[in-house]
This record gives structure tokens, C-alpha cells and sequence, in this order.
């Protein structure tokens, strides 16, 4: 299992979905959202709706996401870490343009990095219906 303690700030970053439900608004429909993480501070870089009805987020998105995680510190982080199972085809494909490494990894390996980014935002978002 990762460890917070086994990377330097900036190192590694982790994208991954935040709901394990979609969070429905009444007035757009159901939406899932996905975070980008530092994986040594546990900093959230950036998030990022989209509609459920689609297997991930697009192209847009995931260029939106990877530079507002970048804009924090002006640079790139060396490693993506994106759980297996996740579909990320766009933003691993937008990661490697950038020159990031992607690491597809067992969920399991990165709980103790976002568990408690996950139960965070369950407890806020999916207790019921948002406007």
C-alpha cells in the first residue's frame, strides 16, 4: 500500500473518482466527479464534474484538470497514479503529452492516500439532491 510518506510533494499526483454513486442536480442531471491529488500532501490540485451518462471525463476536461494541478506549482509532477478500472483513456492519453508517467494501480494500494478525500465528500455531496 502507498504511503504519503514514500513521495516528495510534487512527486506523484493521483486521479481518481470521488463518488461511488453519480450526485444528481435537479436542474442538469446526474453527474460524477473526479480529483486530482498530491499524493505526498494529500492537497487537493483540482476537480472536475461530468455527466454520468459518460464513462469519463473528456479530453477538455482532462486538460482543464492536469493544468489547474499544475498551475499550483508550476510544474509537472513525475507520476499519475490513476486506480485499474478507472476509465481515464483521455486524461492518461493528455498526461503522457505533458511528459507524466501513468501508473495504473490497484485502488486498493492507494486507500490510505484517498480514503479520507472520498469520505469527505461523501459526507457533503451525496446525501441528497443538489440544484
Amino acid at each position: 500500500m502507498l504511503d504519503p510518506d514514500h513521495f516528495q510533494v510534487n512527486e506523484a499526483w493521483i486521479a481518481f473518482k470521488l463518488n461511488d454513486k453519480p450526485i444528481h442536480t435537479e436542474r442538469d442531471g446526474d453527474y460524477d466527479f473526479i480529483a486530482l491529488q498530491d499524493a505526498a500532501s494529500g492537497f487537493i490540485l483540482s476537480t472536475a464534474p461530468w455527466p454520468a451518462q459518460t464513462a469519463e471525463p473528456t479530453q477538455m476536461d482532462s486538460r482543464r484538470l492536469l493544468k489547474q494541478g499544475q498551475a499550483h506549482k508550476n510544474q509537472w509532477p513525475k507520476t499519475l497514479f490513476i486506480p485499474v478500472g478507472q476509465p481515464a483513456d483521455d486524461l492518461s492519453a493528455e498526461a503522457e503529452r505533458q511528459g507524466i508517467k501513468v501508473v495504473r494501480i490497484a485502488e486498493d494500494q492507494l486507500l490510505l492516500l484517498i480514503g479520507e478525500t472520498r469520505e469527505s465528500f461523501r459526507k457533503q455531496f451525496e446525501s441528497g439532491v443538489w440544484e
